[in-house]
């Protein structure tokens, strides 16, 4: 079966290096309808995007840049913003321009064919490969597929909150992630807490009496929360000076299972900025039905079920 990855895990492959070595091995990729991927260098005045194919320009017109382009519901900005990117497309025919032989493409047919035939069949709770393409207050937008767009709501991201997704992502970072749901037109929404992790799991990799780094997340009167790791969090008791996003180093004083609690002391806090780094998953499979995020006994019970 075809696979439809993200834009750009395609294009350093043996497979689309070959297809690219000569004219006539465009020619025999054409025949076979091989889905393939170049940079995409130039958008011209009119909007038509040329791309690189090593032995040759293409050319990708405009109403075949995008699903929607036609139509009229999406804007331009989804061609524009590939330049000096990868694109995927099938080849539609050669033409001559000005005594060069310049291949016709299709990104809009590659999309369609993705959505038809692999994201169709996707359900919810389905585990996929995804790449993030731009990030926004409310959430990222990533690629799942052919330059087919799906968004990660924020507060889907991680169990321990945040206040901006660039704090965990940043775009051409390849990640996993989940379908939360699927609406009446086929359009796909993510989310990524349930691939990082239970309370139990997160809070296993620390002990009392270690000191660990963390991240202020926010300073309340009662106490400062302090992530430890993606999905996970304990209260540090009140210190004075202290502010959210400030790295912190802080000393495990108890891990409370039943009630989900760590309890810590905080030992400094600076400030610095540090680049995210990409994410380190828990869930390794395909498909999940639900996720229980709580340990047993706890006081409180936190879970996901894909339906």
């Amino acid at each position: 079966m075809k696979e439809y990855k993200p834009e750009g895990r395609r294009i350093h492959t043996a497979e689309n290096r070959a297809a690219m070595r000569s004219p006539a091995a465009l020619t025999e990729a054409h025949k076979q309808h091989q889905l393939l991927e170049g940079r995409a260098i130039v958008c011209d005045s009119a909007h038509n995007l040329i791309v690189d194919l090593g032995c040759m320009r293409g050319i990708i017109p405009r109403t075949e840049g995008a699903l929607g382009i036609a139509e009229g519901t999406v804007k331009d900005i989804a061609i524009i913003s590939r330049v000096n990117k990868p694109v995927c497309f099938y080849i539609t025919g050669f033409t001559v321009r000005d005594g060069r032989t310049t291949a016709l493409l299709s990104r809009r047919e590659a999309q369609e064919e993705c959505r038809r035939e692999g994201l169709s069949r996707l359900r919810p709770g389905d585990v996929i490969d995804a790449r993030i393409t731009h990030l926004e207050p409310f959430g990222a937008f990533a690629d799942i597929g052919c330059g087919i767009p799906s968004l990660l709501p924020i507060d889907a991201i991680s169990v321990s909150r945040i206040d901006h997704p660039r704090e965990r992502f940043q775009p051409g970072m390849d990640i996993r992630a989940v379908i939360r749901a699927k609406d009446s037109e086929g359009r796909i929404c993510l989310s990524h807490k349930e691939l990082l992790g239970t309370w139990q799991e997160n809070a296993g990799r620390v002990a009392p009496g270690e000191t660990v780094a963390g991240i202020v997340r926010s300073v309340e009167s009662y106490g400062i929360f302090v992530e430890l790791a993606p999905n996970l969090a304990g209260l540090a008791e009140p210190r004075e000076g202290v502010r959210p996003g400030q790295q912190a180093s802080v000393y495990i004083k108890s891990i409370l299972p039943d009630k989900m609690k760590i309890k810590l002391i905080i030992i400094d806090t600076f400030t610095d900025e540090y680049d995210p780094k990409p994410p380190e998953y828990f869930f390794t499979g395909d498909h999940m039905d639900r996720f229980s995020y709580s340990p047993e006994g706890a006081d409180r019970r936190i879970e996901t079920v894909f339906a």
